[in-house]
């Protein structure tokens, strides 16, 4: 199995049962090998008392982001902790891109960095305007077992 196919099999796992990203409308956008982008688009139940998207929400999207990128390595990786910090607000009909990106893995613990923006979902809209919402530093510890779908692939027992 390729190390693509290893990083979209484990991301599907996840994310099947991912009940929270999913009520909160995130979509997995893409996944690679220590990489992935999910969106998410801010909805009226999502703002705060000042009419802005609630900051739980945007570090919400981030950590989502964090958790495909750290288990796309065929390994169950949970959250060890985070950080993050907003600059923007998100607002009412932002669409909102993660992007997670591994800055450094070694044994079972990994450092992830997450950039949210606003973006545009459609290629007729205006172009997004680009601005970082937010950053966040992930750090992740794998649980030293495989992934049930990259298993069951390979062979190595069931899912």
């Amino acid at each position: 199995m390729t190390p693509d196919e290893v990083a979209r099999l484990g991301a599907e796992e996840m994310w099947r049962g991912d009940a929270a990203s999913r009520m909160l409308g995130m979509e997995l956008v893409s996944v690679a090998p220590g990489t992935a982008v999910v969106s998410m688009r801010v909805r009226e139940d999502m703002v705060n008392g000042w009419d802005l998207c609630h900051g739980g929400l945007v570090a919400s999207l981030a950590d989502s982001a964090f958790a495909a990128a750290c288990n796309s390595r065929g390994t169950v990786t949970v959250a060890a902790g985070f950080d993050v910090t907003f600059l923007e607000p998100g607002r009412l009909g932002d669409l909102l891109v993660a992007t997670a990106t591994e800055t450094a893995l070694r044994g079972r613990s990994g450092v992830y960095d997450v950039t949210v923006a606003r973006a545009a979902d459609d290629a007729d809209e205006e172009p997004a305007d680009g601005v970082v919402v937010a950053v966040f530093r992930g750090r992740s510890r794998s649980l030293g077992r495989p992934n049930p779908a990259v298993r069951a692939v390979d062979g190595d027992g069931p899912c």
